[in-house]
């Protein structure tokens, strides 16, 4: 007795399981910089909507001003922020350095620079050692770090810093200076120096490979026989460095300092990081993404000044800019 043909309908090809689409939230987290790209034109077009003029050179050259210190700041925040850290006393650095370098510029525009670096090497450092030695939380050793610069400068500058407040023409000229016709400015070729040497840190050094490995554990990191003390001290020297290149271009962009140069920058810089990807909680990031990040806030300056925007509502956009993004990018890292 023959059997029965199997009515079972034949396998096809095309009922193989297919790998599931990657979710929206997964792209975005995989390729931030091209979103970065995407919301920056868009902002150009609607900035240039508002006023035609802006797309001219000397439209986007004020918003290259404005993004310029902030950049640099952002740089050091990005460096911190790798690790797990944060800087709220970079504005204050930068703007003692600015106001030591001014003092000092009747002595030679190479004295007063190198006076003003050397301020804003030795509070970052100071800074480092209360984080990484004496282990104090970063958010209390640099908002303390700030308070006693402001105290000090407020005595000094009827004492010890009396005299010059005006920065010397060459730094003028690197803050506020153009070249070809007026068209690119010194300030901007200055931020690309220091981008390329940041980006070099932490893309082809060992060093900043630790940056990521503090930030991502610190435990494995201490365990691994890394000394993460020597990683936050460097970082955070580094970070009082970049404060003090910003101050510099900042004092050199008005003329002449006074100890409010660079206050309302503190907070742009941290959303210039965060917008660009840099988690708070360390380990994830890339300068790449603040350069980014530091255009946008350029061109939403340059959209809120033709809007007759003040500067306070500027510091609220800022806020709510940090705090959203953080919270997006937490959601996006738990999507994955």
């Amino acid at each position: 007795m023959s059997e029965s043909p199997s009515t079972a309908p034949p396998v096809d090809a095309t009922d193989e399981p297919r790998p599931a689409k990657p979710s929206i939230a997964r792209q975005l987290s995989a390729r931030p910089q091209i979103v970065l790209i995407a919301v920056l034109v868009g902002l150009i077009v609607v900035t240039a909507i508002i006023e035609p003029n802006y797309l001219s050179l000397a439209g986007l050259r004020n918003s290259a001003f404005f993004a310029v210190p902030i950049g640099v700041l952002a740089a050091g925040q990005t460096i911190l922020m790798l690790t797990g850290g944060i800087d709220l006393s970079i504005a204050m650095i930068a703007t003692a350095s600015a106001y030591v370098a001014a003092n000092q510029s009747p002595n030679g525009a190479v004295i007063a620079i190198a006076v003003g670096l050397l301020v804003g090497l030795a509070a970052g450092t100071a800074n480092g050692i209360g984080v990484g030695v004496l282990r104090v939380n970063p958010l209390i050793m640099t908002i303390a770090m700030s308070g006693i610069l402001l105290g000090l400068f407020t005595g000094w500058a009827t004492t010890i810093f009396a005299g010059s407040t005006r920065m010397h023409d060459f730094i003028i000229t690197l803050g506020r200076g153009t070249f070809f016709d007026g068209n690119v400015p010194w300030s901007v070729v200055v931020w690309i120096g220091v981008s390329i040497l940041v980006l070099l840190l932490l893309r082809r050094t060992g060093y900043g490979r630790n940056l990521y490995a503090v930030g991502d554990n610190a435990i494995a990191a201490r365990l691994s026989g890394m000394r993460s003390w020597q990683v936050l001290v460097v970082a955070y020297g580094i970070s009082g460095l970049l404060g003090a290149v910003a101050g510099l271009l900042m004092g050199g962009r008005i003329g002449a300092v006074d100890l409010q140069l660079a206050g309302f920058l503190l907070l742009p810089s941290v959303a210039a990081a965060v917008i660009g990807g840099t988690s708070i909680f360390g380990g994830v990031g890339t300068y790449t993404g603040t350069i980014l990040g530091a255009l946008i806030l350029g061109v939403v300056q340059s959209m809120l000044t033709f809007l007759g925007a003040g500067q306070a509502v500027q510091q609220v956009l800022y806020g709510t800019i940090v705090v959203g993004l953080s919270w997006m990018y937490m959601r996006l890292a738990a999507a994955q």
